[in-house]
């Protein structure tokens, strides 16, 4: 326990902005997860968001996905906590080595959102957020993987290094934006697939169906922001609604907002995206005004 909140220290007195591993000594590959806080003034009683970015689950667009989403949210005060979780790299991109070895693939992606999850509510008080009021937003292979770690809460995959986790690891909502949804079918971005499974994961049909999100939505679900593009060239704009077909069917609260331009991977720019899908921003802070 001493150990862990040693590792835990640094979140509380760094200032933010600034970067930590807090998990380097757990599985192998942990070392590569970098955990990045942007707090805010009065944080304490504002919502708190965890975020994923996308990159097809191979690498992560740490930049525009990452640190301008978190700059954004922290101007407009919400504290932010950019999440470098473990992708399968370049190397596994290019090659086919993850035939012969591991590598970095499912589960280790949805354990890295977890650590992140039960350390801020583990540490709430001390680091100065309301533990009721953590959410999730991811981008992409990021949206996906929000909202599987959401689907699969109940399972606690920390509990292996960590000891069983004493918090819940259900978010309190949920945003996904231009999201992977599933790994089955003509819809499946392959690209994300294979970087997630694996190799040989990527063929089984038990992994596609238990990562597939519409397929795991349960009628007690948080509340979930929801937007895409028509015109998205790289994940087919059917993911979003097969999950919002999910969503109305399971009675879930939330919101889906479907531009006809915009494409994909623009995040919180105002220069990428077209003008209507910019407008998601602010749609997005009015309905996590209207959560809390």
């Amino acid at each position: 326990m001493l150990g862990r909140l040693l590792l835990l220290i640094p979140i509380v007195i760094i200032p933010s902005g600034n970067s930590m591993r807090p998990w380097a000594k757990h599985d192998k590959g942990a070392e590569n997860v970098i955990f990045t806080p942007f707090l805010t003034e009065g944080s304490r009683n504002a919502p708190a968001v965890i975020i994923c970015p996308g990159g097809s689950y191979c690498w992560l667009d740490v930049k525009g996905e990452g640190i301008e989403v978190a700059e954004w949210l922290q101007d407009n005060g919400v504290s932010a906590f950019l999440l470098q979780y473990r992708t399968a790299g370049f190397g596994a991109y290019l090659t086919r080595y993850r035939y012969f070895v591991r590598g970095r693939r499912h589960p280790d992606m949805i354990c890295d959102v977890q650590r992140a999850i039960r350390l801020l509510r583990e540490n709430a008080d001390e680091i100065g957020i309301d533990p009721d009021r953590l959410g999730l937003m991811g981008f992409s292979a990021g949206g996906h993987l929000a909202l599987i770690s959401t689907c699969y809460s109940d399972t606690d995959y920390t509990a292996l290094e960590e000891g069983p986790a004493e918090v819940s690891l259900r978010p309190d909502f949920v945003a996904t934006l231009y999201p992977v949804v599933t790994m089955q079918g003509d819809y499946a971005h392959r690209r994300s697939r294979r970087g997630l499974l694996g190799e040989w994961g990527k063929m089984s049909g038990k992994l596609r169906d238990s990562l597939s999100v519409e397929n795991h939505i349960s009628d007690d679900y948080p509340p979930v922001f929801l937007m895409n593009c028509l015109d998205d060239p790289v994940v087919d704009w059917h993911n979003s609604v097969i999950l919002d077909e999910a969503l109305t069917e399971a009675g879930v609260e939330h919101r889906y907002i479907q531009y006809k331009t915009g494409k994909h991977g623009f995040g919180v720019s105002e220069v990428y995206g077209t003008k209507e899908s910019r407008q998601w921003k602010n749609e997005f802070l009015d309905w996590l005004k209207s959560l809390f």
